[in-house]
């Protein structure tokens, strides 16, 4: 289902998708993605600086990924075509913990014209198989929107479940949200050996 080439900076492959950990080759790439769809993704995030749309704040933004990415503290995904360079979407992991609760929260965007192929999906499905896998994840949290009906499907396709909602949970395009909380369990996941 995907292979991954360094620890700190996976290659994942999926059919016909591939999922990178973000690096510094990817400025221009990320930068596009987010212009392209400044407009079709507003609803659903945060308001952003200026600087969000540009190549210098990618680069700054970019370091402190690595560097987090590097120590096991956030990691943070493109997605693209095995044969095109263009970024369909991207997921994120951030709050990235240990002992004693080897958790980590995830958020996500996919391109407009993607939309509908099942891609988020699938790479979801790989980023969370390789973050149990590889960094000793036992829970996964997620968090929509109750009118964001596309993510509560692709998040129960992967295997989220319902946990609950919070009221005013986070302050989406100037306004608080509430949301629904969901997490995907690690089934299969045992204390490391001392």
């Amino acid at each position: 289902m995907y292979q991954s080439s360094i620890n700190h900076f996976p290659r994942l492959s999926v059919d016909e998708l591939r999922i990178d950990a973000i690096s510094h080759e990817d400025v221009t790439r990320v930068v596009q993605y987010f212009q392209r769809n400044r407009d079709f993704l507003a609803p659903w995030e945060p308001e952003r600086a200026a600087g969000f749309y540009t190549e210098q704040g990618w680069k700054r933004r970019v370091l402190q990924l690595m560097e987090l990415q590097k120590h096991q503290l956030a990691y943070y995904f493109l997605i693209a075509k095995q044969d095109s360079p263009q970024v369909l979407g991207v997921i994120s992991y951030t709050s990235v913990m240990q002992y004693p609760s080897y958790s980590c929260t995830v958020g996500y965007s996919l391109d407009e014209a993607a939309q509908g192929q099942g891609i988020m999906r699938r790479a979801l499905a790989a980023t969370n198989q390789w973050l149990f896998d590889n960094v000793h994840i036992h829970r996964v949290c997620a968090s929509y929107m109750p009118c964001n009906q596309r993510s509560a499907k692709v998040l129960e396709a992967v295997g989220f479940e319902h946990e609950g909602r919070a009221r005013d949970y986070l302050l989406i395009n100037g306004q608080w949200e509430d949301h629904i909380l969901m997490a995907h369990i690690n089934p299969h996941w045992r204390p490391k050996p001392d």
